[in-house]
């Protein structure tokens, strides 16, 4: 990072209980039902746990910027409880549609008086901006994004979270990173960002900014 560069030191959460055992899950090597922690996400069962970790970044994501606030952390799995019932995510059966952004940054800032922008246009110099004036911004990637030297098939349907940045890239706290290698402050080149990035994402700020600015047309979804 040059001397330009920005790093908010925000904690990091994996969207699975056992960081470590990431490259396991996302491979199907393992079943998330195995994972040894899944008690600490606040599910019933495994089996409940299971089902919603591979669905969890934006959750994660939100769990790292309250942290970062020093505001009170959720479990995932009961938060991701409040989430449905703000119309976040939309259960139909195994079928999940979600993050969808707007309830989301509205769930946001009432819950926690965050402010919470839910961006359908967020051009990437943008998010360096924003990390400028004390935000986090939560990216829609490609999953790949874990392993950015590859090309990957579309843009977006993951989130990120976006941490620091500067002329010559962005650092990524990645909810489905690679431990060692792209969990943690992963710097992501601002050119390979652009094979990922859907252009479109969630701006978040902490409790003393006051109201909130939103845009009701923001829809955006990924999980």
């Amino acid at each position: 990072m040059t001397a330009s560069a920005i790093k908010h030191p925000v904690p990091y959460y994996s969207q699975w209980e056992s960081p470590c055992l990431v490259p396991e899950f996302i491979t199907g090597t393992r079943q998330a039902s195995t994972d040894p922690l899944w008690q600490k996400s606040g599910a019933a069962t495994a089996q409940e746990y299971a089902f919603w970790a591979p669905r969890m970044c934006g959750v994660a994501c939100l769990r790292m910027a309250l942290d970062y606030w020093g505001l009170p952390v959720p479990p995932s799995v009961p938060l991701v409880g409040e989430l449905l019932q703000a119309g976040a995510y939309v259960r139909n059966g195994d079928e999940v549609q979600g993050l969808i952004y707007q309830p989301f940054a509205e769930f946001a800032s009432a819950r926690w008086g965050l402010y919470a922008r839910a961006a359908r246009d967020l051009p990437a110099q943008e998010i360096r901006t924003e990390l400028c004036r004390g935000r986090l911004v939560m990216v829609s990637v490609h999953k790949s994004v874990r392993t950015p030297e590859v090309t990957p098939p579309s843009r977006g349907g993951h989130l990120v979270l976006a941490v620091g940045a500067d002329e010559a890239g962005v650092l990524l706290h990645n909810p489905s990173g690679l431990p060692g290698r792209s969990q943690q402050f992963a710097l992501v080149s601002w050119t390979a960002l652009d094979r990922f990035f859907a252009g479109r994402g969630v701006v978040l700020g902490g409790p003393t900014e006051g109201e909130e600015a939103r845009d009701p047309h923001d829809l955006g979804r990924d999980r």
